[in-house]
């Protein structure tokens, strides 16, 4: 029963961590910068990997497009848990590469371009990627929880039924007639 619930928190992490990943990839805050004025904001920096975009005052968002970067058997399980723990690690290693380069130009005094600052979908993809990995870990777990306890056998007791219990009568001609005791009704 412990194999049971550890598996389902394990599909209930990574679902979640799916699921957290894959919104950080429409969302549009990746990197967030703002230029004020002397009393209000004036414009709102803010990209994601697909389009790049300015915000005035006044709400009117610019926005440019980026070209295409694109020009439950125990095996199973186990794969799906070492499946889980590579999305974890590679998109926690996608948004660390991606926060340090933005830390990086934040902190450099000869970097004079427009700085930025880490968007909220950085933290969304490194919460999803911790939830995959954690729940690839215990999917792997709990596989090799479930191999070291012994399986149950089940036995076969046979059918039981009128054909089953007669003793049969082998006979070198077949005989083709239906056995007596059936009627039409018996097979309703």
């Amino acid at each position: 029963m412990a194999s049971t619930s550890a598996e389902i928190i394990a599909f209930l992490l990574t679902i979640s961590g799916w699921v957290l990943v894959s919104s950080t990839l429409p969302t549009d805050y990746w990197k967030v910068s703002t230029i004020d004025g002397t009393v209000i904001t004036t414009a709102t920096f803010w990209a994601n990997l697909w389009k790049t975009c300015v915000t005035d005052s006044t709400g009117v968002s610019n926005c440019k497009d980026f070209p295409s970067m694109l020009a439950l058997d125990a095996k199973i399980a186990c794969l799906a848990g070492l499946i889980f723990i590579l999305s974890g690690l590679c998109s926690m290693t996608s948004c660390s590469l991606y926060a340090n380069r933005i830390t990086s130009e934040f902190f450099d005094p000869s970097f004079v371009a427009q700085k930025y600052e880490l968007g909220a979908a950085l933290f969304i993809g490194w919460a999803g990627a911790s939830l995959c990995i954690i729940g690839g870990s215990i999917f792997c777990f709990s596989i090799a929880e479930n191999s070291n306890s012994p399986r149950r056998g089940y036995a076969y007791n046979g059918a039981a039924s009128v054909m089953s219990s007669r003793p049969k009568i082998h006979n070198s001609v077949p005989d083709k007639t239906p056995p007596k005791h059936f009627d039409k009704n018996a097979y309703v």
